[in-house]
Formats: C-alpha cells, structure tokens, sequence
C-alpha cells in the first residue's frame, strides 16, 4: 500500500502571511511550483495559496443581480459574499488570499484517499502534517507519480 510519505515531496516551500502576492507570484515561477503551505512565525500551518488564488484575485468583479418588487430593491446575492471579493481583488498579501480551512493529511494516510480527497474536494495540493506541523506536500504529480511505481 502506497502511503503519503511514500510519495510527498518533502523540503517544502512556504510562505508567510506578509509575503506580498508579487513576491509570490515570481516564487512561483522560480521554483515551479503551483503554490504553498502559509505558515506562522512558529512554523505552524495556517493557510494554503496556490495559483488558482492568484488567478481569481485578478478575475473581473461580479456584479450583483439586483430585482426590483413594486417599489423596492432586492439584491439577490448577499452583500457579504460581494464584500469578500471585493477584499479579495483589492488584497496586497498572501494572507489576504490564502485558504485558511486547509484540508491535510498525515504521513500514513493512503494514496487512494488522497486521490479521493483530490478529487471530491477539488484540491490539488495537500500538506501532509504532524499536528500543525510540515512534513511534506503531495501535489497531482505526485499522486500520479506514485501510481506508476
């Protein structure tokens, strides 16, 4: 049974929240890599940016459908959701964009569940951890990496 440490890239790249989305941006394309675990001053995992947060930082702004009943107005988007992207469009840091609810898993966990979890949940990268902290990323080339051993 193939395992994350069997197939995690360890030596990780990480970020902290201060780093500036341009600093980032050009980390990215120096290491080729498609984004990075956001880490405290401890070392400890607090977020996740990847290229794809970039991208929807830089996406247009939608603008709201609005509905109009007799003589009012209703907005059928909340205006917290506007409020986020706008937040998001306007950020200068990386701990302006970064996923803070950041899916993980540990060293043990199986390369099928990651697979599963890859592809249910729409990520494409996955610290592996031991509590909070670091031990390795596994990427889609990774996992696909690992199938072929």
């Amino acid at each position: 049974m193939i395992r994350a440490k069997d197939i995690m890239t360890t030596g990780v790249i990480t970020v902290g929240p201060a780093t500036t989305i341009e600093e980032f941006a050009r980390m990215l394309a120096e290491h080729k890599i498609s984004g990075a675990p956001v880490v405290n001053d401890n070392g400890d995992l607090i977020g996740i940016v990847t290229e794809n947060d970039l991208i929807s930082q830089n996406k247009r702004l939608h603008i709201p459908t609005i509905m109009r009943l007799f003589d009012a107005y209703i907005m059928l988007e909340s205006p917290a959701k506007i409020e986020k992207e706008i937040k998001r469009m306007a950020a200068s840091t990386v701990g302006d964009i970064c996923t803070r609810n950041v899916i993980t898993v540990t060293e043990n966990t199986l390369a099928d569940e990651i697979a599963t979890i890859m592809s249910e949940k729409k990520v494409h990268l996955i610290p592996v951890v031991e509590g909070r902290k670091i031990k390795g990323i596994i990427g889609k080339i990774d996992l696909i990496k690992g199938m072929v051993k």
